[in-house]
């Protein structure tokens, strides 16, 4: 398939960006950018899902998906872009399948291997802006780390039982080690024992893929320095001042 990466748009995409095109702040310079951007999700589970969904829903051009993790009958509580068919299939594999689907003229780029150390920089450097979708705190710091090291925006989620946080880097602000600074990953569980509730990853999810998506246009403000955290059991948001 060709994926369109000319300087305007076509009249199949106007058409199915209409109500992007309709915002100013989006129009049809921004949704040309959206098109010639590429965004790596690192995990394709319950905050990959919803930042994948509507990632290659509003037409970014080329969305990465790293996972190396099967579809669990467990996942489905809150991994939608997987469906009970898909138990015992790879992840990346199952939602691609639904994302092209979704939208074929968006190049979904599937990886099913497990982000390291020795592979994180030279995935990264075909990407503009990466989302961490992950569920351990070891990855989240890989991802950080990297990142602030080859100067490339991104985005920290964390979800457990009722709650879930959310900051964004570019360079020169604060990084995940300023929000964690002190921790000791060898007291932390490798993954969370409680939850989560189900919605509270598309709630997250949604948030994340908003940010990447105003990084790439270019408007509004962005969750840099700043920690955005919600409870959805009293529906509350809160902000917390993050320093580098």
């Amino acid at each position: 398939m060709e994926y369109n990466r000319t300087s305007e748009l076509t009249d199949d995409e106007r058409m199915r960006y209409a109500r992007h095109l309709a915002l100013p702040e989006v129009g049809e310079e921004g949704q040309l950018r959206l098109s010639r951007a590429k965004v790596l999700v690192v995990g394709a589970g319950g905050l990959g899902s919803p930042v994948a969904y509507y990632l290659v829903a509003g037409g970014v051009g080329t969305v990465g998906l790293i996972d190396g993790d099967v579809v669990d009958v467990s996942n489905l509580q809150r991994q939608i872009l997987h469906a009970t068919p898909d138990v015992g299939r790879p992840k990346v594999e199952s939602a691609a399948e639904k994302l092209r689907l979704l939208n074929p003229g968006v190049d979904v780029v599937e990886l099913k291997i497990l982000l390291t150390e020795e592979n994180a920089r030279e995935i990264f450097s075909g990407y503009d802006f990466i989302v961490d979708a992950t569920d351990r705190l070891e990855v989240k710091f890989l991802i950080n780390d990297v990142c602030v090291e080859m100067g490339k925006p991104f985005s920290y989620g964390g979800i457990q039982a009722f709650g879930g946080q959310t900051m964004t880097y570019v360079p020169g602000h604060a990084s995940c080690r300023d929000l964690f600074r002190g921790l000791d990953l060898s007291t932390v569980p490798k993954k969370s024992p409680r939850g989560p509730f189900g919605a509270i990853a598309g709630m997250l999810g949604t948030i994340q893929a908003a940010e990447a998506m105003k990084w790439i246009l270019g408007i509004g403000c962005l969750l840099t320095d700043r920690l955005l955290r919600f409870d959805a059991l009293t529906m509350r948001f809160v902000e917390i001042k993050v320093g580098r």
